[in-house]
């Protein structure tokens, strides 16, 4: 049931405790922090509200009439109680700002989190702080969008071509797909370049459906042959760029992949790009939450300011 309007503020218990514990004005103030006078006004309108003289003003300070003496003692329990709910509200704010579910595309949760989540502690480190902990779990975008919406997890990290509705999100990163193919391949030994025509007839190695890597691929193709543009179906559906890139060593057939996942392939040649000059393959990384444009305050806003601005 609600409380009557004669039920004063817990400020008020606090500071008529502590002139029941000093014995006057004077040293409630003084150990509170406050002037006698503001202590005076607020003992003067607590009686108010109750209705009841708690305390006699005499020579020698204040003294409790019998009435006080119990409101006192009430006062100790309901400051006690209210420091307990004070104290465990702090823990569970230091939790919330410490631990934090993170799903993240596999792109980015195997090329650029494990950098941004070490840079995290170091810094922190230096600080003489300890970072946010973070749980983190890969997958692909669309699965990435359904755990935040869903609430499974606090935070996401997708790659799809385009912000999704209903969520506030920002730029972390920039990557572009790469056409890989094995060294020797056809493709690297013609004199013109692949078109974007040849490349959507080509059977690919490719991720799932609705992968991050998959969408931005066909959007790229529909920018430059329109949105009906029929797609070869896949030589193999992957799940994982580890896999990919694995099925394209084995002459499985060209992919398009993050040019993160494969540059060290490519810088030792295990790999070759192929380029088609046609294709925007540019694409962004975004960060996805629940609500608006401003990230949630605590561990995620900690975690994205780091990895935005270091």
């Amino acid at each position: 049931m609600p409380l009557s309007s004669r039920m004063p503020e817990l400020a008020s218990f606090e500071i008529f405790l502590a002139i029941a514990q000093t014995g006057s004005l004077g040293g409630a103030a003084r150990e509170l922090g406050l002037t006698q006078q503001a202590v005076s006004k607020r003992l003067a309108a607590m009686e108010a509200q109750v209705g009841v003289t708690l305390a006699a003003r005499t020579t020698r300070g204040s003294q409790l009439t019998p009435a006080g003496v119990v409101v006192a003692e009430w006062a100790a329990r309901l400051l006690d109680v209210a420091s307990e709910v004070d104290a465990g509200l702090g823990a569970l704010r230091k939790e919330g700002r410490e631990r934090i579910k993170v799903v993240a595309s596999q792109t980015i949760a195997e090329q650029l989190m494990p950098h941004w989540l070490l840079s995290l502690q170091d810094a922190a480190r230096r600080r003489g702080d300890s970072a946010p902990q973070v749980i983190l779990t890969a997958t692909n975008s669309e699965h990435a969008i359904a755990a935040v919406r869903g609430g499974t997890a606090d935070l996401g990290f997708v790659e799809n071509p385009g912000p999704p509705k209903g969520l506030g999100s920002c730029v972390v990163g920039h990557d572009e797909l790469v056409i890989v193919v094995p060294p020797g391949h056809k493709w690297t030994r013609r004199a013109h370049p692949v078109s974007a025509g040849e490349l959507a007839q080509t059977p690919l190695v490719t991720r799932e459906p609705r992968s991050g890597i998959r969408d931005s691929l066909t959007v790229a193709l529909r920018q430059v042959l329109g949105d009906d543009v029929r797609q070869a179906p896949p030589v193999l559906e992957l799940s994982s760029a580890a896999a990919m890139r694995a099925a394209v060593l084995a002459g499985a057939g060209p992919a398009a992949m993050s040019r993160l996942a494969v540059a060290d392939d490519l810088a030792v040649g295990r790999l070759s790009a192929v380029p088609v000059p046609e294709l925007d393959l540019r694409r962004q990384f975004r960060a996805i939450w629940v609500g608006g444009r401003t990230p949630p305050a605590g561990a995620i806003r900690e975690l994205l300011s780091h990895i935005r601005f270091g």
